[in-house]
């Protein structure tokens, strides 16, 4: 894996970053010139659930990724009593290459949210839930405290549901992300979405390094962790395994990357003030065993004209491919196929992931 620094990029609300694939992306294959393949078809929505999650998030003016980013596993997810919602808004500051969520200046902050969801998912009465949050680098906590509020409001109005967090990186600041991490989710997670070679083109206002650090740092204060990729977007086959090292163990790829970044955030690589536990070693160094829990992979789907290209479709053979390879390297689970997103089964996930730590 090797050597690059991410930079930023200016905000549009419509941005093409297509002229910004590297150059020795893989060429699009008969699937991609004919469309998309038969195994990407998805569940319409039509369960009694599903319309009564519908008309609760639209009464309690709740955001949710599920509609926000097109996902085509809503119809199932949300009959299964399992929903995303989405906190801080919906307009991010940051420009990512492949995500439909509308970037520019977001609206003034939003207090009262915290109680909004925790009302709402009390009254949906999800067994599971997951909150994510668009990207608020202009808030000095990167909108930390929000986070915080929401968990455990949450957790008082509906002690029975799990409840998951998709978090974004807080820009390195960890003592944002501390604040999250005393809410104790049952499970964080934060994406990496691509190997570390494109992330100038599909996270150009992110670090390789420094979300993996993130990750590191969760699993050292005892959460169960997360994180999701997407492929067809630009990488390689062999390009998923030395990611999965990274992201289980650290490795020189996500240490040279962090050393080389200049646009004011720390990486992986670099000295941070939280010190190791008394079972952990410090970021400096490989870690002798997993601190992910759990990888989710699934197949790119362009959402707009505007964003990346899909470069190939990959086959469900494939996707079978790298969950075997990821158990095997140590993933307590790997949810792997090309409808899978990131909150797609999370309620099974967190059981297989909790399931394998207390059997370790």
């Amino acid at each position: 894996m090797g050597f690059f620094t991410c930079y930023n990029a200016p905000l549009m609300v419509h941005l093409s970053l297509t002229d910004r694939v590297l150059d020795n992306r893989l060429p699009a294959n008969d699937f991609v010139k004919r469309g998309k393949p038969r195994w990407l078809r998805a569940q319409l929505p039509h369960t009694e659930k599903y319309g009564q999650l519908l008309r609760l998030v639209r009464s309690q003016k709740l955001h949710t990724v599920c509609e926000e980013a097109n996902c085509p596993n809503m119809g199932e997810c949300w009959s299964n009593g399992v929903a995303t919602l989405m906190i801080l808004g919906d307009v991010c500051t940051r420009s990512c290459g492949f995500c439909h969520i509308a970037t520019g200046r977001p609206p003034v902050l939003d207090t009262d949210e915290p109680a909004r969801v925790a009302q709402a998912v009390a009254a949906m009465n999800l067994k599971y839930v997951v909150i994510t949050s668009v990207d608020r680098d202009e808030l000095p906590d990167g909108g930390a405290s929000i986070w915080a509020d929401t968990i455990r409001l949450t957790r008082q109005a509906s002690p029975n549901t799990k409840i998951e967090v998709l978090i974004p990186d807080f820009q390195g600041d960890w003592a944002s992300l501390q604040l999250v991490l005393d809410a104790r989710p049952d499970v964080l997670a934060h994406n990496l979405e691509t190997v570390c070679r494109l992330y100038p083109a599909v996270r150009p206002q992110a670090k390789y390094g420094r979300s993996i650090e993130l990750l590191h740092r969760a699993k050292q204060q005892g959460l169960i962790t997360k994180t999701g990729i997407m492929v067809g977007i630009g990488e390689r086959d062999d390009e998923i395994a030395p990611l999965m090292r990274d992201v289980l163990f650290g490795g020189e790829g996500a240490r040279d990357e962090g050393r080389g970044a200049r646009d004011g955030g720390r990486g992986i690589g670099e000295i941070s003030s939280l010190p190791p536990s008394p079972l952990t070693p410090s970021p400096l160094t490989p870690h002798p065993f997993p601190l992910t829990d759990i990888l989710t992979i699934g197949q790119y789907l362009q959402p707009s004209a505007h964003h990346l290209p899909v470069q190939r479709f990959v086959t469900p053979e494939t996707f079978a491919d790298y969950k075997r390879q990821g158990e095997a390297m140590g993933f307590a689970h790997v949810e792997s196929g090309p409808m899978v997103r990131s909150s797609y089964h999370a309620d099974q996930q967190s059981q297989a992931a909790h399931a394998h730590a207390h059997a370790s």
